[in-house]
């Protein structure tokens, strides 16, 4: 159903220090395999064909890594060596590489449990008609690595509200759905990508999807830990139960 993926992989990665001193947060791995490796094997088992990743930190050892890959999905890169352009002038800059048709926005920061068929799940919810974003959402208190209040409310039609209180149930879990051409009236400069989501959420065209799974949050080395360690468990029950 939707074909290409932009990979958000440009970032210095300085909470994850000192494992970015020397690579991108991209690069840094858990339980054996870099971030961005996560994500692509993900896209490639949901059958997309295309992500569009962008590089600035440490981009030559990414780039690299990235040519060694011997599975889908069709890896283009948007460069950004000359400017770190955030979450969302980077999506700006990677539109003519992005198309017309909605398209997933993935952070590579995000993991869950291997078996776990949250893309899938994401895309099965979306609505073209109705929706211009569709948000993965995680509750807050069934995360790892997230310490926040949350970010949204969750109504009984799926849209989403920025939280009204001094708490959220849910946060953002690093993954959307976005039509390209929301982006278009922006300028290539350095944003966040909640600019965009502001004005979706005044049309009240701004969905959410919640994890129906344990979301893992690796933004600095004790969450890499952490993740490991879930991981592993959750593999040794698996293979006990068969």
């Amino acid at each position: 159903m939707i074909k290409t993926a932009m990979v958000m992989a440009a970032g210095h990665g300085t909470r994850m220090r000192p494992l970015t001193n020397n690579r991108s947060k991209a690069m840094v791995e858990v339980a054996g395999k870099p971030l961005i490796d996560h994500m692509l094997d993900r896209l490639a088992a949901v059958g997309v064909e295309r992500a569009v990743v962008n590089v600035h930190a440490h981009a030559d050892h990414l780039e690299a890594h990235i040519k060694t890959r011997k599975n889908g999905p069709e890896i283009i890169i948007s460069d950004e060596r000359e400017a770190l352009l955030e979450t969302g002038g980077g999506v700006v800059k990677a539109l003519p590489l992005l198309g017309e048709a909605p398209i997933l926005i993935c952070n590579i920061d995000a993991i869950w449990l291997p078996f776990e068929p949250v893309l899938e799940s994401l895309m099965s919810q979306w609505n073209p008609e109705k929706m211009d974003e569709l948000l993965l959402c995680a509750r807050s208190d069934w995360s790892l690595g997230y310490a926040g209040k949350g970010d949204f409310d969750i109504h009984k039609d799926a849209r989403i509200t920025r939280r009204a209180g001094e708490s959220a149930e849910h946060v953002y879990a690093g993954v959307q759905i976005f039509k390209p051409a929301l982006a278009k009236p922006f300028e290539i400069e350095p944003f966040s990508r909640n600019k965009i989501w502001d004005k979706t959420l005044k049309r009240r065209k701004i969905y959410g999807a919640e994890l129906a799974g344990y979301w893992m949050h690796v933004g600095d080395p004790r969450a890499v830990k952490a993740s490991e360690a879930v991981l592993k468990q959750a593999q040794i029950l698996r293979q006990k139960n068969g």
